[in-house]
């Protein structure tokens, strides 16, 4: 009964798995030879030219060689839900943060490159992700171990009480054949015939529940695992948060405005006639290239897919909920020059016809970095006037932008010129290769901040683990920043726990005078677990209670597993991508 439970699924896992390969098939133009050809990513080969575009999944390992606007969501290995900008510059030792590199199974995004292949299939970054997982030896999982010591105490007890009644029957002068029948028959008679077939039923129906919950169990043993779990180790990007850039506050009128990305808008806390969110709504939609994919009418807002970077699909969403239909004010602000963001200027720049008939003014919109932004400015927007940018409010600008840094948000400034018509009259020629409009002296709007916000049901389930006695530790590829900051607004540091650093920075001290055992908590960097040894980090994971690991890479993320399972702990782990996947197999490969 348990080969044929067994036998059955594994089946469905098989045709699963292997719907799911059909996925990473991807089929970029491949040049060979002067000639554009088109191949399999399983067919390439080192040194081959290949071009990939917005939409395509990377190949193999490339390096790039030219770039036009190219973005890659690199979720799938380092937890940043912000598309990451590649160009054939070389800025890092480590080669998840260099931007000349490119990782097969992550997703063009953005723009065009050329790459030339590095590796390709077992030899990629995922192939040794996928090999550190099958490498692991076997072991036994916990019911295994449970039921061969009970079956270890059972042939004992029937071993014993038949050898008994053997030597009694013996001794009482039965003949010696029928004192072996009492043997036998002893020892048969304590057999639990039904424990392998009762333990099958019960973990396949466990599984069953768990399938009709989205939950594919591969291993009918590891059911009972999952009951015995003591620590969780949760990736952050589409686990613990959504995936899904969200704005969350706005600064303008020097002050900051909490955002309400509700579909009926009832969380509002400011005025949306003043002339500071117009200003600032009105560049939020026209310097902007993202739009709604075609076909969504039914959709909430909320959940419409996006054709655009994360950021900008977040600013679209907030102006669609905040003003309404995007498209119509474009429409009416028609874009006559555009200037992209790209990795040097960090800012992105367009040119608008102004749907005012009576004002045939061009309007110039611009945003990118906070501070890029603010050094072309020369006044600023104050409830409705134009001030003189002083070191007053470069002052506020400065408090405003490390407050909303330090909450782990992405932060974006925002400026706007009027051109003046008798220079710029309606017909002229922009240029925007060679900008022949004016980039300085313009007139700052504000900031708005973007954060990929948590899942609505994680702080609850965060404590419901911690009740239970389970020890949630957050391992993500993130800035640490960031990671804390979700890791408070989850529970996963409790309210009133404090790291090192928070000690170090309350008693205005060096962090390397604080004894790391008066801190609950602990933000561990990737750098820094490098340079740890086996004790060093048994000793982080033993006394503190609290954890989060930042900007780490796929080995540390199973050194971490392999750490707590070096403590006794059973330990399960939860992602949505690829990474955890092959952790979930080691974790099944190798039960503590």
């Amino acid at each position: 009964m348990y080969v044929y439970f067994h036998i059955i699924k594994k089946v469905k896992v098989r045709k699963l798995w292997n719907h799911s390969k059909t996925w990473s098939h991807s089929l970029p133009p491949y040049l060979g030879e002067g000639e554009k050809l088109t191949l399999r990513a399983e067919d390439l080969v080192l040194g081959d030219v290949v071009e990939v575009k917005f939409g395509d999944r990377i190949p193999a390992d490339i390096r790039i060689i030219e770039s036009r606007g190219f973005k890659v969501d690199n979720s799938s290995l380092t937890g940043e839900s912000e598309p990451q900008s590649r160009s054939p510059e070389f800025t890092h030792e480590n080669p998840l943060e260099t931007k000349n590199l490119a990782f097969f199974s992550t997703n063009a995004v953005e723009g065009t490159a050329k790459g030339v292949v590095i590796s390709c299939g077992d030899n990629t970054v995922m192939g040794r992700i996928a090999g550190l997982a099958s490498g692991l030896d076997t072991g036994e999982t916990p019911i295994a171990k449970e039921i061969h010591h009970f079956i270890h105490l059972i042939t004992g007890v029937a071993v014993f009480l038949g050898v008994t009644f053997f030597l009694i029957a013996f001794i009482l002068g039965y003949h010696w054949l029928d004192a072996v029948i009492f043997l036998i028959g002893i020892i048969v008679a304590n057999v639990p015939e039904g424990l392998l077939a009762t333990v099958t039923v019960c973990l396949t129906l466990t599984a069953k529940r768990m399938a009709s919950k989205n939950c594919l169990v591969k291993n009918l043993e590891a059911v009972e695992t999952l009951g015995s779990t003591s620590t969780i180790c949760s990736d952050k990007t589409g686990t613990l948060t959504q995936n899904r850039m969200t704005v969350a506050h706005m600064w303008f009128d020097n002050q900051i405005i909490e955002a309400d990305t509700t579909e009926d808008q009832s969380g509002v806390q400011y005025d949306r006639t003043s002339p500071g969110f117009k200003a600032l709504s009105r560049i939020a939609t026209l310097c902007n290239r993202a739009e709604f994919k075609p076909g969504q009418d039914g959709v909430a807002i909320l959940k419409k897919e996006v054709n655009g970077d994360a950021s900008e699909a977040a600013l679209l969403k907030c102006m669609e909920l905040a003003l309404g239909d995007v498209m119509s004010i474009r429409r009416k602000n028609k874009k006559v020059c555009e200037v992209p963001f790209n990795s040097t200027n960090k800012y992105q720049v367009s040119v608008h016809e102004n749907e005012d008939p009576n004002d045939p003014r061009h309007i110039l919109v611009m945003k990118g970095a906070p501070e890029r932004i603010l050094e072309r400015c020369s006044t600023i927007f104050l409830c409705g006037k134009e001030k003189v940018l002083d070191e007053e409010m470069k002052e506020a600008f400065n408090n405003a932008y490390l407050e909303l840094g330090g909450l782990g948000e992405r932060v974006l400034g925002f400026c706007d010129f009027m051109l003046p018509s008798d220079k710029y009259p309606i017909g002229y020629k922009f240029n925007s290769d060679d900008p022949n409009f004016p980039l300085e002296g313009l007139r700052f709007v504000g900031l708005m901040s973007m954060i990929d916000p948590p899942r609505a049901a994680v702080p609850d389930a965060v404590a419901k683990c911690r009740s239970a006695g389970i020890k949630v530790i957050m391992v993500t590829g993130d800035h640490p920043i960031t990671a804390k900051a979700i890791a408070k607004s989850v529970g996963i540091i409790s309210e009133g726990n404090e790291t090192v650093e928070d000690i170090a920075q309350r008693l205005n001290i060096p962090v390397s005078e604080v004894n790391p055992r008066e801190a609950k908590a602990a933000v561990v960097h990737g750098s820094d677990l490098r340079d740890l040894s086996s004790d060093q980090l048994d000793e982080i994971l033993r006394y503190h209670t609290e954890i989060v690991f930042a900007r780490t890479s796929p080995q540390q993320k199973l050194i971490i597993v392999e750490g707590c399972q070096r403590m006794g702990a059973i330990v399960a782990v939860t992602g949505k991508y690829h990474i955890f996947t092959f952790l979930i197999l080691a974790c099944g490969r190798k039960y503590q």
